[in-house]
């Protein structure tokens, strides 16, 4: 039976517990994201404080950013995903979470949601953009693969399909404007990253 958009929405977590050792088996390794991750560091502190959303196993984005000296929390719905990690990385700051529920203590130099924030409803997305800019320091970046434009599309992991959902890059800008974040970059499908969508935002400097 082919589940309508709006039920897939529901099973993302599912579908990567599912297929958590064969997509991290599958996932590619070579760093195609380099470009676009040296830019978002290039905006944070040496040493600083980054939040992955939807960090999967760890490998290859957390790996890279904790290679580059900077420290990391990494939160995953999947608690399959977070196994993974933590075999990989033992000493690792690894926590379940749903980034839909997002309410933690800490204040983070740099956020990362890479080919996660993009299974949350556009509605959902409308709601977790608030707290991500909430969880930002001053100054703090914020790198997101989106979708080209507003819309619902069905993906795969696996055998599975999953879901993914954009808004579209006026209303992104909208949104992270009132959180007191501007877009620095948006490339819809960028040839140079496996045609994906990229938005990089930062949050304007405090001036007390």
């Amino acid at each position: 039976m082919t589940l309508s958009l709006s039920d897939l929405a529901k099973t993302t977590q599912d579908v990567y517990e599912r297929n958590a050792e064969r997509f991290d088996a599958e996932r590619s390794k070579t760093l195609f994201e380099r470009n676009w991750l040296d830019r978002f560091l290039s905006l944070i502190p040496e040493k600083g404080y980054v939040l992955d959303l939807g960090c999967g196993a760890g490998d290859p984005i957390a790996r890279y950013i904790l290679s580059k000296g900077y420290i990391l929390a990494g939160i995953d719905a999947s608690a399959a995903m977070l196994r993974l990690a933590e075999r990989r990385f033992p000493a690792g700051d690894w926590r379940q979470m749903d980034m839909r529920s997002l309410d933690l203590q800490e204040r983070f130099h740099g956020i990362i949601g890479w080919d996660s924030f993009f299974h949350l409803s556009r509605e959902e997305q409308r709601l977790v953009l608030p707290k991500l800019a909430a969880h930002l320091q001053s100054g703090g970046a914020l790198l997101l693969t989106v979708g080209p434009t507003d819309g619902e599309v069905a993906g795969h992991v696996g055998d599975d399909a999953v879901y993914h959902a954009s808004l579209s890059i006026e209303e992104y800008i909208s949104i992270l404007a009132s959180g007191g974040l501007k877009v620095v970059d948006f490339r819809p499908e960028d040839p140079d990253c496996g045609q994906r969508s990229v938005l990089l935002a930062q949050k304007q400097a405090s001036s007390i």
